[in-house]
């Protein structure tokens, strides 16, 4: 059985990460790359600490839909879209680089994406 514990943990590190995002876009110059990464980080912890709960273990990865994957062969039905999570998976590293920035608009749409997987995580968890 899971330590209580180390969900809460978890949930810890994902509320933290959602907090960041907010806060990042919501500054006099919004950090739109910053927002985008805290964004992913937070759907990627609340998948993560699902799978936890239902002891399934999976792979080091910031792979959204394979971890939505892992959630969903375990009988946590997300419905999640694959193509926002595909999405929200290119914020973990790729475009934490020079070159191709997301959008404040692009950010606020991560943040969205993150706030469905969190609102959906809290509520199976019984937490919301």
């Amino acid at each position: 059985m899971t330590e209580i514990s180390e969900l809460k943990s978890w949930i810890e590190n994902a509320e933290e990460d959602f907090s960041a995002a907010e806060a990042l876009i919501h500054l006099k110059k919004p950090l739109a790359s910053a927002a985008c990464f805290h964004a992913q980080q937070c759907a990627e912890k609340y998948l993560k600490t699902l799978l936890i709960l239902k002891d399934i273990d999976f792979p080091k990865t910031h792979d959204l839909p394979t971890l939505d994957t892992l959630c969903n062969n375990a009988g946590i039905l997300t419905g999640f879209s694959p193509q926002q999570l595909i999405d929200l998976t290119e914020y973990a590293v790729r475009r934490r680089y020079p070159g191709d920035q997301p959008t404040l608009e692009e950010a606020r749409e991560a943040i969205e994406i993150a706030s469905s997987v969190r609102q959906f995580a809290l509520t199976f968890l019984d937490l919301a």
